[in-house]
């Protein structure tokens, strides 16, 4: 059976699934929709958390920039995964015993502000849209290759699927799918990694293959992975692949960006208002952070696999290229998606992938692990199980942001400031308008990205570094903070970081380099900037304007307060 085929009935059953998971778990109230009636067990919440965590950015990009950047991609490693630690250990527990449905309902009550609520509300708004451009995008490039549809179909399909289940099933609904695309992702990364690691190395884990030698028969047998990799890429004029070419302090900016940002982003928050005690809150972050180890354990592996097999198939054992004519069937494949292309500079008729003048090949970033298998030349099923795991890892993502979009609108922005009157069926039927309208956004988003997958999620975790992290850390850990601090940190701290990516990305994108920089900070960590200012400006605005009222600093207090953790406050 053909790569399409399986692809179709392998991915139309996992739809299949999840449609029918949203059915079975469908939202019957707010608490429903908003947090799944608060009664989540721990273990299913980490795995639909890992889920909700392991986006597009995570499943399709992550090992797409590692392979490609090298040392330096290995930044959204360590931003990703300890900033996950951190929302763990800080945030997550003190929230849910706040017992609120989302960030800006708990900022909205912690600074007594209906301002400061509206203003938390267009920052999940303004995060929310910029990460879910990236998903929907990966979503597209999915179905571009193997449904064969271009990008813009692709992105469409997509959001139907997600817009069924998502305004359907709300939060229960997308906890129960989550826990299956889970499932179904992790299982999509590890079994192509064992297959590349076995036919490479001949080791069955693929994180002992990473520094082993490479097995006899393939190009380089003898070497060192890593070894084979430094040579190769110096030898074709890029960067040695274990060492980095970024300045140290944008490495430090991004991965701290990254890391504040996890712990700010309203999407993943939400995931611990879902279960039944406090201390289940903790134990969620634990599952969760065991589940996402699965994966991004074996993300470095993938990407150095990849990155070889891709030396190897373009540019030939000796390096001299290889007749486009013989060219592999995974570049003829891509070449009608148009992510990857060939343009015969000097007429030999080769193909010839390099870092200098040589070079006559462009490979979208995005397309590594899905490439993969075909690259390696897997059985068609494993492409097929790949393609099932992207649309999953995308559609996770996708489904917990609009459902933050949609809670934002009907709860904060309706129920709590401009409506209160309005029932609990009013309520509802506002939040899925609110889902069902940030879908038909977000297809504008995904076909239109400002960016690759990885490099967009940056700007989000940028945004969310810069306005919610101080907000709630202070929430929680600074009792005499008050409304006016917050509100000025978060409006200054966003407005900057807004500012400074779209000025680079859109106004003036020839000056995006190091030499025009802000202390040579790149658009991708300048939200670490974003935070430390809106640390300042809330400190000195706080110092000028008072302490928050007695009984808020009580209520602060009682929430770090160990006694009672059992119980979450009722909303």
């Amino acid at each position: 059976m053909d790569i399409q085929t399986l692809t179709f009935i392998i991915v139309g059953l996992t739809f299949a699934l999840y449609i029918g998971i949203a059915i079975w778990s469908r939202a019957g109230s707010t608490n429903d929709f908003y947090v799944a009636s608060g009664g989540v067990n721990p273990i299913a919440n980490g795995m639909a958390t890992a889920a909700d965590w392991m986006s597009a950015a995570s499943f399709i990009s992550m090992a797409g920039i590692v392979a490609f950047a090298g040392y330096d991609g290995s930044v959204y490693l360590m931003g990703w995964t300890g900033g996950y630690v951190l929302l763990a250990m800080c945030l997550a527990p003190y929230l849910r015993k706040f017992g609120k449905f989302t960030v800006p309902d708990f900022i909205g009550d912690r600074y007594y502000s209906q301002t400061a609520r509206t203003i938390a509300v267009i920052c999940a708004i303004l995060i929310c849209f910029t990460y879910i451009a990236g998903q929907m995008r990966g979503v597209g490039v999915v179905f571009s290759r193997f449904l064969e549809v271009d990008i813009a179909t692709g992105v469409i399909i997509g959001a139907i699927i997600v817009f069924f289940y998502t305004v359907l099933g709300g939060m229960k609904g997308i906890t129960y799918t989550q826990v299956a695309q889970y499932i179904v992702l992790m299982f999509a990364y590890i079994v192509p990694a064992v297959f590349l690691s076995l036919m490479m190395t001949g080791h069955v884990l693929p994180q002992t293959g990473f520094g082993a030698t490479i097995a006899d028969g393939v190009p380089g047998s003898g070497q060192f992975l890593l070894e084979r990799l430094d040579g190769l890429s110096t030898e074709l004029g890029f960067a040695e692949y274990t060492e980095g070419v970024r300045s140290k302090v944008d490495v430090f900016f991004i991965t701290a960006a990254l890391m504040v940002g996890t712990a700010g982003l309203p999407h993943v928050i939400v995931r611990f208002f879902t279960v039944p005690k406090v201390r289940d809150a903790r134990r969620s972050a634990f599952w969760a952070l065991t589940f996402i180890s699965v994966v991004y354990l074996t993300a470095p592996t993938i990407a150095s696999f990849a990155k070889v097999n891709i030396f190897n198939t373009i540019n030939g054992p000796d390096l001299q290229g290889v007749e486009y004519d013989n060219a592999p069937s995974w570049i003829k494949n891509w070449e009608k998606t148009g992510l990857i292309t060939w343009e015969d500079n000097n007429n030999d008729g080769k193909m010839f992938y390099s870092g200098d003048e040589r070079n006559e090949m462009t490979i979208d970033r995005d397309i590594m692990v899905l490439a993969n298998p075909e690259i390696g030349e897997l059985p068609a099923w494993v492409v097929a199980l790949v393609a099932a795991g992207g649309v999953a890892a995308a559609l996770s993502t996708s489904a917990g942001l609009l459902l933050v979009i949609s809670t934002s609108v009907s709860h904060d922005l309706l129920k709590r400031n401009l409506a209160p009157n309005i029932t609990d069926k009013q309520e509802l039927l506002y939040a899925r308008v609110a889902a069902a309208t940030a879908i038909v956004i977000s297809v504008y988003f995904g076909i239109y990205p400002p960016g690759f997958v990885a490099q967009v999620v940056a700007f989000a975790f940028g945004l969310a570094a810069a306005s919610f992290f101080p907000a709630i850390i202070m929430g929680v850990f600074h009792k005499r903070m008050n409304s006016t601090g917050a509100i000025a940190g978060m409006v200054v701290g966003i407005l900057f970081t807004f500012s400074y990516i779209v000025y680079f990305k859109f106004v003036a994108p020839e000056l995006n380099t190091q030499e025009n920089w802000l202390f040579g900070i790149s658009p991708e960590g300048i939200g670490t900037l974003g935070m430390i200012i809106n640390f300042v400006v809330a400190v000195v605005v706080h110092k000028f304007t008072g302490d928050a009222p007695e009984e808020i600093q009580e209520l602060v207090e009682s929430i770090r307060y160990p006694k009672g953790s059992g119980e979450a406050k009722p909303h």
